[in-house]
C-alpha cells in the first residue's frame, strides 16, 4: 500500500470517526442539558469526576500502551502473537479494576449517602464496564490496523458485540478469500494460541508495549491529573468538581469531535508511512514528503480551529453556559473558567497533531528519553495544579494544564525540526498565519468583546440574538478570509477529508 493511498485511507478514517463523534457527542449534549435541570452539583462531581476517572484510569493502565505498540509498524507481521498480546489486557483490566475499586470504596473519602447514593454500587458497575470493554480490545487493534473505514464502534458491550459479529461475517463470506488482506482466516484464530514458531508473543512488540507503558503513564498524569488532585487531595467540595467537570467537558466538546479522531487516524498515518526511529534522509522520500506536507496542513488546521474557539469563546462563554445549565453555571466561577478553557483548547489542538507526528517517528530509545521529560512535567503538574488551586479556584487547573501543554508542544517542536533539518521540508511552517488573517482575529475579537458588554447577558432575548448575530458576522468574515489566504490547507482539506472512496476493500 502506497503512502498516497494510505493518507486517503486515514483521512476517511478521520472523517468517519468526526461524524461518529459528533452524532454520539450532540446525543449526549442534549442528555446532559436536560439532566442538569434535575441533579445536585454534588451527584454530577461524583460521577463525571471520581467515577469516569476510576473508569478511564483502569482502561489506560490495561491497554494504552497495548495499542500504541501493536499499531505501530505495518500490516505484515506474526499476528497471532500479537493478538496474543493483546489478550493480557483482559486479565490485567480485571486486576485493575479490583484494586482501584478497592481504593476507590476503603482509602478515598465516601461521599454523604443522603446527598450522593449508592456510591459503592456505581465503583463496582464503572469497574465492570471498563473489563467488559477490554474484550474487544483484539477487534479494535486488527480493525484500526487494516483501517476499516465503517467499523468505528464503541461502548462497552455494544463494541464487543459489534466487533464479533463483523469479523465473523466478514471472515466468512467469499470477499474475505479474495481479498487475502487479513492475517487471520476464522474468528478463533483471534483467540490466544501458540504460534507455528512456538513463541506466543513478539517480544519486540512486548519491550515496546513497556516503553509505552511509561510514557503513556505519565501522559495520564498529565491529562487527567485534574482529577487525581480532586479526588486524592480534596481541594474542591464535591459542588466545585461537578461545575468545573461541566465546563471542562463542554470547553473540550469541539476537542473531542474534531481533534481526536483526526489525532488517532493521522498517527496510524504516520506511523505506517514512516519508519520509526530512522532518520528522514535515509527513508522512502517520496514518503517522507508526503508526511511533511500532511503535518504541515495539519499543524495549520490546529491552529486555525484552535485560533477560531479561543477568539470567539471569550465573549460567547457565559451566554453559552446559561443556555446550557441555567444560572448553576452562568454565575459565578463558570464563565472565567470556560473562557481559560477556549485557550487550552488552542494548545490541545497543537498539541495533538505535534505528539500524534511524534510518537509515530520517535525510536524505542528516544520514547524511553521522551519518558523523562514527561517524569518532570507530571511532578510539576501537579505541585502547580495543588499551588494554583489554592491560590485561584478551580481555573488553577486550567492554568496548570497550559503551562504543562506548553511544554510538551515546545518539546514535540523540538523533535520535529531536528527530524526534517537535512531535508528540504519544512512542515512547522504551519505554524504561521498570513498578517491580514490574524488581524481578521485580533478585530473579530474586539467586536464581539464590545457586542458582549453590551448586550449580553441580561438585556432579555433580543439583545442576545443581537450579540449571536454580530458573532456570526465576525466569524463568516474569518472564516471567509483564511478560504482565501490559506489555499493550501483547503486543497487539502478538499482532496483528502473529502476524497471519494475509490475500493471496496476498506469496509
Amino acid at each position: 500500500m502506497g503512502s498516497q493511498e494510505v493518507l486517503g485511507h486515514a483521512a476517511r478514517l478521520a472523517s468517519s470517526g468526526l461524524l461518529l463523534q459528533v452524532l454520539f457527542r450532540l446525543i449526549t449534549f442534549v442528555l446532559n442539558a436536560f439532566i442538569l435541570r434535575f441533579l445536585s452539583k454534588e451527584i454530577v462531581g461524583v460521577v463525571n469526576v471520581r467515577l469516569t476517572l476510576l473508569y478511564s484510569t483502569t482502561l489506560f493502565l490495561a491497554r494504552e500502551a497495548f495499542r500504541r505498540a501493536c499499531l505501530s509498524g505495518g500490516t505484515q507481521r506474526d499476528w497471532s502473537q500479537t493478538l496474543n498480546l493483546l489478550w493480557l489486557t483482559v486479565p490485567l483490566g480485571v486486576f485493575w479494576s479490583l484494586f482501584l475499586g478497592w481504593i476507590w470504596l476503603q482509602l478515598l473519602e465516601v461521599p454523604d449517602p443522603n446527598v450522593v447514593p449508592h456510591y459503592a454500587t456505581g465503583v463496582v458497575l464503572f469497574g465492570l464496564s471498563a473489563v467488559v470493554e477490554l474484550l474487544g480490545e483484539p477487534f479494535w487493534v486488527l480493525a484500526q490496523a487494516h483501517m476499516f473505514v465503517k467499523l468505528k464502534l464503541f461502548y462497552t458491550t455494544v463494541l464487543v458485540l459489534c466487533y464479533v459479529i463483523y469479523f465473523t461475517k466478514l471472515l466468512g463470506s467469499p470477499e474475505s478469500t479474495k481479498l487475502q488482506t487479513l492475517p487471520v482466516s476464522r474468528i478463533t484464530d483471534l483467540l490466544p494460541n501458540i504460534t507455528r514458531n512456538g513463541a506466543f508473543i513478539n517480544w519486540k512488540e512486548a519491550k515496546l508495549t513497556w516503553s509505552f507503558f511509561k510514557q503513556s503513564f505519565l501522559k495520564q498524569i498529565l491529562t487527567e491529573g485534574e482529577r487525581y488532585v480532586m479526588t486524592f487531595l480534596n481541594v474542591l467540595n464535591f459542588g466545585d468538581q461537578g461545575v468545573y467537570d461541566i465546563v471542562n467537558n463542554l470547553g473540550s466538546l469541539v476537542a473531542r469531535l474534531i481533534f481526536q479522531p483526526i489525532e488517532e487516524s493521522f498517527y496510524i498515518f504516520f506511523a505506517k508511512v514512516l519508519e520509526r526511529g530512522k532518520d528522514a534522509t535515509l527513508q522512502k522520500q517520496e514518503d517522507v514528503a508526503v508526511a511533511a506536507a500532511v503535518l504541515e496542513s495539519l499543524l495549520k488546521l490546529a491552529l486555525l480551529a484552535g485560533l477560531t474557539i479561543t477568539v470567539f469563546g471569550f465573549a460567547y462563554s457565559q451566554l453559552a453556559l446559561d443556555i446550557y445549565g441555567g444560572t448553576m453555571l452562568s454565575s459565578g466561577s463558570g464563565p472565567v473558567l470556560l473562557r481559560s478553557y477556549c485557550l487550552y483548547v488552542l494548545l490541545l489542538a497543537i498539541n495533538g497533531v505535534t505528539e500524534c507526528f511524534t510518537f509515530a517517528a520517535m525510536s524505542k530509545e528516544e520514547v524511553d528519553r521522551y519518558n523523562f521529560v514527561m517524569l518532570a512535567l507530571s511532578s510539576s503538574f501537579l505541585v502547580l495544579s495543588y499551588l494554583l488551586t489554592r491560590w485561584c479556584g478551580s481555573v488553577g487547573f486550567i492554568l496548570a494544564n497550559c503551562f504543562n501543554m506548553g511544554i510538551r508542544i515546545t518539546q514535540s517542536l523540538c523533535f520535529i525540526h531536528r527530524y526534517y533539518r537535512r531535508s528540504p521540508h519544512r512542515p512547522l511552517a504551519g505554524l504561521h498565519l498570513s498578517p491580514v488573517l490574524l488581524g481578521t482575529f485580533a478585530l473579530s475579537g474586539g467586536v464581539t468583546a464590545v457586542s458582549e458588554v453590551f448586550l449580553c447577558c441580561e438585556q432579555g432575548w433580543p439583545a442576545r440574538l443581537a450579540h449571536i448575530a454580530v458573532g456570526a458576522f465576525c466569524l463568516g468574515a474569518t472564516l471567509g478570509t483564511a478560504f482565501l489566504t490559506e489555499t493550501k490547507l483547503i486543497h487539502f482539506l478538499r482532496t483528502q477529508l473529502g476524497v471519494p472512496r475509490r475500493t471496496d476493500k476498506m469496509t
